[in-house]
């Protein structure tokens, strides 16, 4: 890991869980555990007073405290939590993102307003298709229904709903039928009329975590033909980019050949540097899964000193892949160069690094074992 670029940190615990547990998510399945606010404010005390060894004062100069790294507010005193992540936080540090929980849209009629009133202009819903591929990628019925309840009440709420579409074999059939109801619900009118343009885009999701085991619906290159121009056009106009294949990317086998002659590591550094806590106490970077191959260690069971001794020299098989090993080895290991599915440079980075985690991951299993 390169040197801490800021000392504004984040933590996020995750107090409440998920209603969903997509096929896509990288950051992975959630534990069944809740957390409590007493749990959480030790958590924040334990980061607030940690003193980076050789150092005479706590490390961390401004702290940003998140109860949730999956879904916002599922948690039934979302207010309140809230609430509790202002006071923990160092002050304006809390932080609201273009998220909200669709669950609770759906089921709750003032929640849209509440968002409204603390400053939500913008909410993303992920679409994987129509109702029955919805559904399936989130594995919770009815999904897709609160999809379409929640651009409802945002819009009445005077927030405007962007809607993100990933781009499976999947979703494929149902393209037209999802351009259908952005006709149908007059959303480019309605968002006009707050001032703004509907954003919709559509993207490939990412081979990390639960995205991993999705990689027989990655589609080939040819399914860039099959997106509507209308789409395509503000997926463009969204990510400021000037092609499809700038965004979504190109066949496998030509970024392998590309790749195979970079020597340099992956090096991704994310932009807010976040540690995610389970309700078990166990501790993970943002820029990787909630994984074995990511687990930077227990607060409960090896304290933040070792935690972080651990995160700065790469001594969790994850953040090894992604700061240490050359893409051109990657490349090399686990590279299809015949292969013409979809694929990013960024997404088929997150592959290999996955992958090449996992392989250290067991080995080091292997290793204790024998030793032990």
């Amino acid at each position: 890991m390169p040197p801490f670029k800021s000392r504004h940190i984040t933590v996020a615990l995750d107090v409440a869980g998920c209603p969903n547990r997509c096929r896509h998510c990288y950051v992975g399945q959630p534990s069944k555990g809740r957390a409590s606010e007493e749990t959480l404010r030790s958590v924040v005390k334990q980061f607030r007073q940690w003193v980076r060894p050789g150092q005479d004062a706590p490390f961390v100069e401004r702290l940003t405290v998140a109860t949730w790294y999956r879904e916002p507010d599922f948690a039934d005193n979302y207010r309140d939590l809230w609430e509790l992540e202002k006071e923990l936080s160092d002050p304006g540090a809390a932080r609201r993102f273009e998220l909200l929980s669709t669950w609770r849209l759906a089921r709750e009629e003032d929640y849209a307003r509440w968002a409204k009133g603390i400053g939500t202009e913008v909410c993303q819903i992920s679409f994987f298709g129509l109702e029955e591929t919805t559904d399936w990628f989130t594995r919770r019925r009815g999904s897709f229904r609160d999809n379409l309840t929640s651009t409802e009440r945002l819009l009445a709420a005077g927030i405007r709903p962007r809607w993100q579409l990933f781009l499976t074999e999947r979703i494929l059939p149902d393209l037209p039928g999802l351009l259908a109801l952005v006709e149908k619900m007059s959303l480019e009118d309605r968002v006009r009329e707050l001032g703004h343009e509907f954003h919709i885009f559509i993207h490939t999701p990412s081979p990390s975590g639960e995205g991993f085991h999705i990689e027989h619906l990655r589609p080939t290159v040819d399914a860039l033909q099959a997106i509507p121009p209308y789409l395509a056009e503000k997926t463009l106009r969204h990510l400021g980019v000037s092609s499809l294949t700038e965004w979504i990317g190109e066949a496998e086998g030509d970024l392998v050949t590309q790749l195979l002659k970079v020597s340099t590591p992956v090096g991704f550094y994310p932009a807010i540097i976040a540690f995610f806590v389970t309700p078990e106490l166990d501790v993970y970077p943002n820029s990787g899964e909630v994984a074995p191959s990511w687990r930077l260690g227990s607060l409960a069971g090896d304290g933040l000193d070792t935690i972080m001794m651990r995160f700065e020299r790469d001594e969790v098989p994850g953040l090894y892949a992604n700061f240490r090993v050359p893409i051109s080895e990657l490349a090399e290991r686990y590279g299809r160069p015949q292969s013409r599915l979809l694929h990013s440079r960024s997404t088929l980075l997150d592959r290999w690094t996955r992958m090449y985690a996992e392989e250290m991951h067991r080995r080091n299993l292997r290793r204790r074992l024998r030793s032990s």
